[in-house]
């Protein structure tokens, strides 16, 4: 209905959250199509990043209504990358890299990075990543940031 008034402009707000797989897709492809023909710009926001993530040329990631990361969807793809290597110290990582998630074991490190410059060491095994990895870690990255440090709580009811 939202299209038949053709404007040149549409805003949708979660429109597949409550459709089957089939059809978000079906949604999605007759939505791009009709985007094609018609000139017409699309503001989508959704949860779904997977559907999105044939569709969007443009992302932005919003938490607690703060830009956490915005920009098209090729060029943020392209400076961010997964590592794989031996544990590390943060501290000691390229002053080019910017560390946006990272998980450790004993002896490996898993980082989620962001960085112009080239990854050229060798101990580090480098894997693109998709569109959903590259929205859910901003997004822990914000929740981790706006989460109280539990002693800080405590010092505060002292």
């Amino acid at each position: 209905m939202a299209i038949a008034k053709r404007p040149e402009l549409l805003i949708l707000d979660e429109p597949i959250a409550s459709l089957d797989p089939l059809a978000r897709r079906e949604f999605l492809q007759s939505l791009m199509e009709y985007t094609a023909e018609n000139e017409v710009s699309v503001v989508m926001s959704s949860h779904l990043v997977s559907d999105l993530e044939r569709v969007c040329d443009y992302l932005i990631v919003l938490v607690a209504s703060r830009v956490q990361l915005a920009g098209e969807v090729d060029d943020l793809l392209a400076v961010h990358s997964q590592l794989i290597g031996p544990r590390c110290d943060p501290a000691e990582l390229p002053s080019a890299w910017q560390v946006i998630s990272a998980s450790y074991t004993d002896r490996q490190s898993t980082l989620l990075i962001r960085t112009q410059a080239g990854i050229d060491d060798p101990g580090w095994v480098v894997d693109k990543i998709g569109l959903e990895d590259l929205v859910l870690a901003y997004l822990s990255q914000a929740t981790r940031q706006a989460a109280p440090n539990p002693h800080s709580v405590l010092e505060a009811r002292r």
